[in-house]
């Protein structure tokens, strides 16, 4: 399980790098770069965009959902507050 868990956030990371690197959506470079002055290391900040992204696999995955890119650009918005966490039970940096 914990193997499946470093894959996962592994991919979360990937794709958060890859949206950087391609300025697509250009919220995610503008949220590192909020992050980045705000006191957080470039590691933290990818930490906390892969969690907003994770909501959006999450409502995707859990309620037949689709991506919404502008709930995605609202969740990033909060970052790094997660309000949204209790939702997914998602449990970082603990």
């Amino acid at each position: 399980m914990q193997d499946e868990t470093s894959t996962s956030i592994a991919n979360l990371i990937e794709v958060v790098e890859n949206q950087i690197a391609d300025q697509d959506p250009k919220k995610v470079a503008e949220t590192l770069m909020r992050l980045r002055m705000t006191g957080y290391s470039r590691d933290e900040a990818i930490e906390y965009i892969a969690c907003a992204l994770m909501v959006e696999i999450y409502d995707v995955s859990h309620h037949n959902g689709q991506f919404t890119l502008s709930r995605y650009e609202a969740n990033l918005d909060t970052l790094p507050d997660m309000p949204w966490a209790d939702e997914i039970n998602l449990d970082i940096g603990e």
